[in-house]
């Protein structure tokens, strides 16, 4: 190797390291929840079903109404739909959602999952299309 090859190596560590610590100083994104309190709110047909905060505990929450039978699950500061009986199954492909404003929406059933916490994160507007 020559003087100029180590220099190039060099400074693609440097640029790289440029992206990377940051994000290592950030820490990830259920540790950045530990201290806000989150809940999601559970609402069929338009009216309040059952509030949960979202905790690190595992718990798992049935909800068996007229219009069906779901299964959810609150685990690392968030909530998942694992289970429905609908004959689409829509509602599971939302996967794990934890921020604010995250929804889960099962159609069939009129039941909806949101997440509200406290404002200033997830409240701002993504992009403007014109």
């Amino acid at each position: 190797m020559k003087r100029g090859d180590i220099l190039l190596i060099g400074l693609i560590i440097v640029i790289a390291a440029v992206f990377l610590v940051p994000r290592w100083l950030d820490g990830s994104s259920s540790e950045k929840y530990h201290n806000e309190t989150r809940v999601a709110k559970i609402t069929v047909d338009g009216e309040l079903f059952r509030t949960v905060e979202l905790t690190g505990e595992e718990q798992t929450i049935e909800i068996k109404t007229e219009y069906g039978y779901n299964l959810l699950k609150v685990h690392d500061y968030g909530i998942e739909m694992i289970d429905a009986d609908c004959p689409d199954k829509v509602c599971l492909t939302f996967g794990f959602i934890e921020r604010n404003g995250g929804t889960i929406v099962c159609l069939p059933h009129k039941l909806l999952v949101e997440i509200e916490g406290p404002s200033g994160e997830g409240d701002e507007i993504d992009a403007v299309v014109k």
